[in-house]
């Protein structure tokens, strides 16, 4: 065994020798070792295989009902210094955080298997990408981890070409909320969970490694780790630009990531290719431009709303070699969740027979797991080693009101600014109120793994690139009217502002120059076809100076709640655009 090898050896030694399993499996990533996991799930009743002539190789999985989302109350990031962690996390110090979840660790695999899961996050052969090795007694997890990232031997031999790799340690103890924590050390490039078996908090290399240590390795190392899709737009010239963009969880990145155009843009060869849909991965290139990868190899998407009208993409994968994790089924033993046109739930994602009035049938934030390659839209750009270049990268979330269908961003530090002071109402993806309105800058509230001050710090170094960087715009598919419906029709007519986007970067559109950024006329965007009343379209394109003036100084308290770290460049444009304002 190699030295760097011996160093992992070592550290999985020690973690043995504190959790005391009953015997430790090297998992290789094997179809064999595989389909070995998923029949010993099947005996324990942790997966229920589905209909297998309607769903393949398909399976449920139901998580404990006090286990369903984020705990972000429960996260942690461990930094000597608390102001590196920044008020955007919660902080111990690293002796702290360590002491806590050793005492959590002590004997908790007993009479289990203990799985050490070597991944590599992004294609094995990027220079761009990053390895792991997650250690942890759940055999769900090392299913998940096979399909959401390069995992096993490959990832095993990179590692010990290199030495280094991130360590990640789960244990889903008790499942007892009351002993339920995720620590991230990012000086120590290590993260430690316990408690949970839902998704982000026990799948390692999602969440905690790719964007919370990942962004800290990114500022370290000079690139972004970033909550952001990648998808390709090719138009009828052959010409595909990438872009990427950042929105909350559960507010439309899968539906994006995946858009099918309108029947007219199809006839007219539009194409969209999908290179991921939820984290982002992008770094200087030679010539000056961001070059992204999508750091995972599959989705890990919410059902809730995923059908043939919203994403048909998404749904066409659904139909083998999946895991869904807390959806309903029908009498047929296929899934079901809400927003099916076909089918009606038998039992609920409680496993309880399903009573109208009693709750959904699937959970809110329920999930498939499914490789990126089952994507109808999937481009084979997304295992290119140097990544994309990228064209634009677009903010957005879910305002009722006062932000516009779409605004450009006059230039890089006000882009970041654009990004810093994004705002969105809350989803199921996370534990708490649904529908309150709350800042999540670039989408990373739950996900910076330092302070958001020196994330803003380093997002605006990148200024020195020029006019080689993308354009940054802002998006709101989700503004309504006075009768509470949406006013745009939203899902594949969201490529008509993307056509408009691109075409600004390209020179070959208009825009009318507003205090928040230039926002195009009615007239700008091709609405052929498109049943909406002229004055809905105004009113999407307005700018309500009075509420942005609100707005605005919201923004300025927001960011000064930061401190002495806040960027004084950041804070400028934020006058600035007071200024322009008032």
């Amino acid at each position: 065994m190699s030295s760097n090898l011996d160093a992992l050896s070592r550290w999985v030694d020690s973690v043995a020798s504190l959790t005391k399993p009953r015997r430790i499996e090297w998992c290789d990533g094997s179809d064999a070792e595989n389909s070995r996991l998923l029949e010993l799930m099947q005996e324990t009743g942790d997966l229920i295989s589905l209909n297998d002539s309607t769903h393949p190789d398909c399976y449920l999985h139901r998580s404990h009902p006090s286990d369903v989302a984020r705990v972000e109350h429960l996260t942690f990031v461990c930094t000597p210094n608390r102001e590196d962690a920044g008020p955007n996390n919660h902080w111990l110090s690293p002796e702290d955080g360590h002491a806590r979840m050793d005492s959590l660790y002590d004997g908790c695999m007993r009479g289990r298997t203990m799985y050490v899961v070597p991944y590599c996050m992004g294609p094995i052969d990027s220079p761009l990408a990053r390895c792991g090795v997650e250690i942890t007694d759940s055999p769900y997890v090392v299913a998940n981890m096979r399909i959401m990232t390069r995992m096993g031997a490959a990832a095993l031999q990179r590692i010990e070409r290199e030495g280094t790799f991130v360590k990640g340690l789960h244990s889903i103890g008790e499942l007892d909320p009351d002993r339920r924590f995720i620590m991230h050390f990012p000086e120590e490039l290590s993260i430690k969970s316990y408690g949970s078996g839902y998704g982000g908090n026990a799948l390692l290399g999602k969440k905690c490694h790719a964007l919370r240590i990942a962004s800290w390795q990114a500022r370290t190392e000079g690139w972004l780790a970033e909550h952001m899709l990648i998808v390709g737009i090719e138009n009828p010239k052959g010409e595909t630009h990438y872009i990427a963009a950042a929105f909350p969880s559960a507010c439309g990145k899968t539906n994006l990531a995946m858009l099918i155009p309108p029947e007219a843009y199809r006839e007219a060869g539009w194409k969209v290719w999908t290179v991921g849909d939820d984290i982002c991965w992008m770094r200087p290139g030679a010539d000056g431009r961001l070059y992204a990868i999508n750091p995972e190899a599959g989705y890990f998407g919410v059902a809730p709303g995923t059908s043939s009208k919203t994403n048909p993409n998404a749904l066409a994968m659904l139909h083998k070699d999946a895991i869904f994790t807390n959806v309903a089924i029908t009498d047929d033993n296929q899934p079901w969740w809400e927003g099916l046109s076909e089918g009606s739930p038998a039992v609920d994602w409680q496993g309880r027979d399903y009573i109208k009035g009693n709750g959904p049938a699937a959970h809110p934030n329920s999930r498939f797991t499914v490789s990126a390659r089952h994507c109808p839209s999937y481009t084979i750009r997304a295992e290119d080693p140097q990544g994309v270049p990228l064209s634009a990268i677009v903010f957005g979330g879910r305002r009722e009101s006062l932000v516009p269908l779409v605004f450009e961003a006059r230039d890089w530090a006000h882009g970041v600014l654009v990004g810093a002071s994004m705002a969105s109402e809350t989803t199921a993806a996370a534990t708490g109120a649904v529908g309150v309105v709350r800042r999540d800058p670039m989408a990373m509230k739950p996900f910076a793994g330092y302070n958001f001050a020196d994330y803003f710090s380093h997002w605006l170094s990148f200024g020195d690139y020029g006019d080689k960087l993308p354009k940054v715009f802002h998006v709101n598919w989700f503004r309504k009217g006075a009768d509470g419906k949406f006013m745009w029709p939203g899902f594949g007519d969201n490529l008509r502002v993307i056509e408009w986007m691109l075409k600004r970067v390209e020179g070959s559109a208009d825009a009318m120059e507003t205090p928040i950024g230039n926002v195009p006329r009615a007239s700008d965007l091709n609405t052929d076809g498109l049943d909406i009343a002229p004055d809905a379209l105004r009113q999407l394109l307005h700018v309500d100076q009075e509420g942005w003036r609100q707005e605005m100084a919201a923004v300025g308290e927001y960011l000064e709640g930061y401190g002495d770290r806040t960027p004084s460049r950041l804070m400028e444009e934020q006058r600035r655009i007071a200024t322009r304002l008032g």
